[in-house]
């Protein structure tokens, strides 16, 4: 079985959490054997635009997960300079797939996960991410490093999700699934 885990907290971007969970749903429809579980620190978290999600576990669960997505939103401006929470985190780049969406940048260069390589962020996260020693690419919204990606612009996690997909599985599926959210005479019909 394959995990992928969808990290949320208070005031996070609804739709960075919403299209990566629809996205990767779209997989587990084909994969029966492959689980997507949007997890925090409470029961409950809050978005921006005051959407209270249900959790599905708790942050530890991306410690085992195939796939860990860090989202974005103002609550990142305080959790990436908490070290209590950054520490129930165990990630492993060697053996999972890590990515983020815009100010999720943050965290992930809290962590030591953007040592040494570059990344991107929203631009309102750029200065901060700098501040933690990360040489930030302004101009591209997705920065891929091994087994380590982040994003940039809300509408890049269709390409965050897509390079997720294909390192899990392989190009047809992850195309299956992009193609299946692109504007009509973009991409091919796909029947859910």
């Amino acid at each position: 079985m394959k995990k992928a885990t969808i990290v949320a907290f208070d005031k996070f971007t609804d739709i960075d959490i919403f299209l990566a969970w629809d996205l990767l749903n779209r997989v587990r429809l084909r994969d029966k054997d492959f689980e997507v579980k949007i997890v925090g620190t409470s029961a409950k978290h809050r978005s921006v635009c005051g959407i209270d999600l249900d959790m599905h576990g708790q942050i530890e669960e991306c410690n085992d997960a195939d796939l860990v997505f860090f989202s974005s939103g103002p609550g990142t401006r305080a959790l990436y300079k908490d070290p209590a929470y950054l520490s129930r985190f165990q990630l492993d780049p060697n053996q999972q797939l890590i990515c983020s969406m815009c100010s999720g940048a943050l965290i992930l260069a809290a962590m030591g996960h953007l040592t040494g390589i570059t990344a991107t962020t929203y631009p309102t996260a750029v200065e901060a991410l700098r501040a933690l020693g990360v040489e930030v690419v302004e101009d591209q919204h997705l920065v891929v490093h091994g087994n380590i990606a982040t994003a940039a612009g809300c509408l890049a996690a269709v390409d965050l999700v897509g390079w997720a997909v294909e390192k899990l599985y392989n190009h047809k599926v992850k195309e299956d699934v992009i193609n299946s959210v692109l504007p009509v005479g973009q991409g091919q019909a796909c029947i859910y």
